[in-house]
This record gives C-alpha cells, sequence and structure tokens, in this order.
C-alpha cells in the first residue's frame, strides 16, 4: 500500500483516556527515554500500574507536626501499623491502601507485586526496602485515595544521623508520582532544618501539588496565630524561592477538643477548604496523569538533545578524558546553544548541578548521536495524541460526576467518611447558622428582628401595604451590597412576584441582607422555613423546580442565575 494511502483501521483508537496515556507512553515517549538513558538521569520508567493507580497523597514535615494524626482524622480509624506520640515515632515509609483483609505488606513483598505502583523503588536497595511498609484496610476514603506516610524529618544533632538510604531520592520519587503533597507545619516549631529545606528543595519541581498546612493551631489564641502565620509565610518565601507562595490551610486535625475556639470558625472554613481539594483528586487525577506525561515528554527531549551534544562534541581517539571535563565545566554554554536553536524555554531544561553531579560518572563516547525519527515520533505525540486525549477528558469527568450523583441519590448508601459527616447535620457548615438558621423552629425566624424591620416599613410610607421596588432600593443600598446581590434578595423576597414588597416580604428581605453582610451565602431558591407564614400557600408554585435532599438547604456560590438590581 503507497504511504499516502493509510490502512484506516490501524488508526490509534482510545477507549479511555488512562488506556491511551499507557499506548502513547510505551511507543512514542519510552523508546527515546532509553535511547538517551533517561531513567538514568531523571526519573524511573513507569509501570502500567502507574497509570492505573489511584490519586496519591504525599505527606511531609518534620516529627511530631502531625502527619499520622492528620491520616487518621481522615480515615477516622486507625490503621495497621499506626504509630502516635510526642517523639519521632514514624520512622518509615507507610503507602496506606484499601483492601478488604487489613494487614500490613513489608516493603520487599511489596515491589514485587505488578498490581502495585511501586516495584521501581527496588533500586533504594534494602536498606529502605526494611523501611517501607504498606498498611491495608477497608475505608471508604481508601477506595479512591492513597496517602503516604514520611519519615519524621530530623532536626539538630539528629539530621547527621544516616539513615542508611537517601532520603531526597525516595521523596523525589513519590513526589513525581503523588497528586498532592501536604507540607505540614506545627505552629510551636516553625524552624526549617537542613533535611527539611533539602526536602522541600527536591519537592519544589512540583510546587503545584504542594499545599501548605499550619497544624494545631488550636493551641494558641487569635494573636499568637497571627504571628505564627507570618513567620510560617516569610520562612517558606526564602525557602521556596517563588513570589507566590502555595496555599496555606490553618487548622487543628486531630480529634481532641479545641485549646483556644476563638478560631473555629476559621479552622472550619479551612477545613472544609482543604477536604473540598483532597475529595476532587480522584475527578482531577486523569487529567494530572496527562499533565505529568506532557512534562515528562518535554524533559526528554530536552534531555536526549543535551546527550546527543555531548556525543557529537567528544573526539574520536584523543584527548577524551580533557574533552569531558571541559564539556563538563562549560555545560550551560550547551544549554544555552540548543535554547537558541530549538527555541526551548530555559525552565524546561533539567538542573545544571544535578546534570554536573550525574555526568562526572559518565563515559560520553558511549552515549548515542541524535536520532530526528525519535524526536518527531515525540513532537507527533504531543501534537496529535495529546489533543486528542485531552478531547477525551470532559466526557470521563461527566461520567465520573453522574456515577456520584448516582451515589448520593439514594441509589447506594452514602458513604461514611470525614467529607460527608457532617453532611445534612447541624454540624456542617453553616449548618444552622446563616440561611439555615430556624430549620426546624416552630417560630419563622425573622420575627425575632420583627419590630425593627416593621419600622423601617412604615418609615417608608407604602401604598395599600406594599412597597414599590424604586423605594425599597433606596433603603436596601444602604447596605452596600453589590445589585447583583441585592438583586438576588429582591428575587428571594418577592415570594408573589408582583414586583412589589408588602410588610412579610419586606422584613424577608432585611432578614437576608443581613445574612449576606455576617459574611453567609445565599440560595438561589428560597427555603422552606423562611416563606412567610402568610405566602407558604405559594410555596408548591414557588419552589417548584427546586430539589433539596435533606433537611439543611444547599447553598450555591454561583451567582449568574440572578440579575442585577438595577
Amino acid at each position: 500500500m503507497p504511504f499516502w494511502r493509510k490502512d484506516q483501521a490501524n488508526k490509534e483508537v482510545y477507549t479511555n483516556v488512562i488506556q491511551g496515556l499507557r499506548q502513547i507512553y510505551s511507543t512514542k515517549l519510552l523508546p527515546l527515554e532509553e535511547a538517551y538513558r533517561f531513567h538514568e538521569f531523571h526519573s524511573s520508567q513507569l509501570e502500567d500500574s502507574d497509570f492505573s493507580a489511584k490519586p496519591m497523597v504525599l505527606l511531609v514535615g518534620q516529627y511530631s507536626v502531625g502527619k499520622t494524626s492528620f491520616i487518621r482524622y481522615l480515615l477516622n480509624e486507625d490503621f495497621p501499623g499506626i504509630r502516635i506520640g510526642p517523639e519521632p515515632t514514624t520512622d518509615s515509609f507507610i503507602s496506606i491502601m484499601y483492601n478488604e483483609h487489613a494487614g500490613v505488606v513489608p516493603g520487599n513483598a511489596l515491589v514485587v507485586d505488578p498490581s502495585k505502583p511501586f516495584r521501581p523503588l527496588s533500586k533504594f536497595g534494602n536498606a529502605f526496602l526494611n523501611r517501607f511498609v504498606c498498611s491495608q484496610l477497608r475505608n471508604d476514603i481508601l477506595e479512591t485515595i492513597t496517602f503516604v506516610d514520611t519519615p519524621g524529618i530530623l532536626a539538630g544533632e539528629k539530621q547527621r544521623v544516616d539513615r542508611g538510604y537517601e532520603f531526597s531520592h525516595v521523596l523525589e520519587w513519590f513526589a513525581d508520582r503523588c497528586d498532592r503533597i501536604l507540607l505540614l507545619f506545627d505552629v510551636s516549631s516553625l524552624d526549617i532544618s537542613d533535611e527539611l529545606k533539602r526536602a522541600i528543595e527536591v519537592l519544589r519541581r512540583n510546587d503545584d501539588k504542594i499545599r501548605i498546612v499550619l497544624n494545631k493551631a488550636d493551641t494558641v489564641d487569635q494573636q499568637a496565630l497571627m504571628r505564627v502565620y507570618g513567620a510560617l509565610m516569610w520562612s517558606l518565601g526564602k525557602v521556596l524561592g517563588t513570589p507566590e507562595v502555595c496555599r496555606v490551610y490553618v487548622g487543628s486535625f486531630w480529634s481532641k477538643p479545641l485549646q483556644f475556639d476563638t478560631n473555629r470558625r476559621l479552622f472550619e472554613l479551612e477545613a472544609k477548604d482543604l477536604f473540598g481539594d483532597l475529595e476532587s483528586l480522584p475527578r482531577t487525577a486523569t487529567l494530572r496523569k496527562l499533565n505529568d506525561l506532557i512534562k515528562r515528554a518535554r524533559l526528554a527531549r530536552v534531555h536526549a538533545l543535551i546527550i546527543s551534544e555531548l556525543k557529537e562534541n567528544m573526539p574520536s581517539v584523543f584527548g577524551k578524558d580533557t574533552k569531558r571535563r571541559e564539556l563538563l565545566n562549560n555545560l550551560h554554554i550547551i544549554y544555552e546553544k540548543i535554547e537558541r536553536e530549538q527555541n526551548i524555554p530555559l525552565g524546561d531544561f533539567p538542573k545544571l548541578e544535578r546534570m554536573q553531579d550525574i555526568l562526572r560518572n559518565m563515559d560520553f563516547t558511549k552515549f548515542k548521536p541524535l536520532d530526528r525519527k525519535l524526536l518527531d515520533r515525540v513532537d507527533k505525540m504531543l501534537a496529535e495524541d495529546v489533543p486528542k486525549l485531552m478531547s477525551m477528558l470532559p466526557r470521563e469527568e461527566l461520567a465520573y460526576f453522574n456515577s456520584n450523583s448516582q451515589n448520593e441519590s439514594g441509589n447506594m448508601p452514602q458513604t461514611n467518611t470525614i467529607f460527608h459527616d457532617q453532611l445534612s447535620t447541624p454540624f456542617e457548615i453553616d449548618g444552622v447558622e446563616g440561611i439555615n438558621a430556624g430549620v426546624g423552629e416552630y417560630e419563622w425566624i425573622v420575627e425575632r428582628s420583627r419590630h425593627e424591620y416593621d419600622q423601617t416599613f412604615a418609615r417608608l410610607s407604602p401604598q395599600n401595604g406594599k412597597i414599590s421596588g424604586a423605594v425599597a432600593k433606596q433603603e436596601m443600598i444602604k447596605s452596600k451590597l453589590p445589585n447583583n446581590v441585592l438583586g438576588r434578595i429582591w428575587k428571594l423576597s418577592d415570594v408573589d412576584k408582583d414586583g412589589m414588597l408588602d410588610m412579610d416580604e419586606w422584613a424577608l428581605s432585611q432578614h437576608l441582607i443581613k445574612i449576606k453582610v455576617e459574611g453567609h451565602e445565599l440560595p438561589n431558591v428560597l427555603p422552606d422555613h423562611l416563606m412567610p407564614p402568610s405566602k407558604r400557600h405559594l410555596a408548591n408554585n414557588t419552589n417548584n423546580n427546586a430539589t433539596n435532599n435533606g433537611i439543611y438547604p444547599t447553598i450555591n456560590n454561583n451567582y449568574s442565575s440572578g440579575g442585577d438590581y438595577k
């Protein structure tokens, strides 16, 4: 068959994104990596289990900052092998994974299991594998997320103790493969030791995955917490070396009573944001794998150009050692040449110092010259295959969302996890505050401030018991809320939709303004418990499009449905 008439039966078709990623890696990117010894310089070869693995959360921090307690807080139960104490209790890397039968799997057995994504860890030797275990248990959260607890990073004289393996290299391996990195700090110990600084430097190339957790924040009062937060930002700014610091979550992630509960509201909101971030990982895991493969391909391409350039500059017979030393010392010149000729951003290049350290033990004459076909294959992968896989992502995300919606609609039992324990209870965020104040009470909640609202209503000179929109606007804008918010409040308050407000509707509008000014969100549909008693016969017509799956109404932050109040 002529080359210009391609066989359509051999056209690449991917059943799903994960299968497509696995296929393009093995057929297009892996040959380039093997040809230019990419795995000896940067990251080990990806296994099939790396593509099918669940999202992984890596916890890093000095000892006694609460890493293990954080995992226990999320799981709502102990896991096999757990040890919690003020001293450095966790001396191993512990992967907490889902299994129907609880137990602990040692590291040497773990790295030969083809179903687990840990086989490349065998290169770190028995000294590490003796400090690596997998804790397995049946837990709802672990069905979608895997946690990795790390040994407490040492400080003071202890950091000079040899662990027997390269801690930073192991940390880097996990960082490259995880979906989220939680860097924990204790409010009572913000010192960044040398070992922690080295660990953060290793994590920096995955800075998009890093989230900072300032733990045990209830042990200090409000003023001290403000100072601690500022000190942490200052310290991280120096270590991370970036103009913007990663997202910081402040709270106390354990089940003990709060010592200083003045910041309870802050802790609740921070925990909600953090749990929401973790809960989103299964939905975005495929996108993260695709993003990581693109970064890997760009790095492998640059690596191949560097290696082939070194090979090209080596003499064929005499002066090899002298030339090798010269090339090592002038590696930055090679970087600049490739950047200029290939039009590659300098940010795609590996760290200069690290490349020089590894190249010192290499024989440049054994490197391969540039194979343009391998590079073209990777370029085609980035130009054609990756966009094709990206176009499949929305469909898979929609299927994931529909699956979860079906589970939450009652067809399957609600999961009992830290993410859902508070839902539809008075202890949910704003469960009995804000828009939910008054749920289940006999008296209409607005009546508590009714006297004040009625006085204002009477001062506005109502006609036939009602005030017009123009009159109401002059009073409502005194709240200083933006027009789109006031427009939503008007729509919620004008229950009978006559374009005017009677005394009950006016009182309701003032109650909603008070809720918003206090920092709470407004609903899309007026909840039943806020319906004025005189209008409850209209409730079925007003809320015929509303769906409420529990006592406490859901707050939607999307304001696009509400018009501007002009």
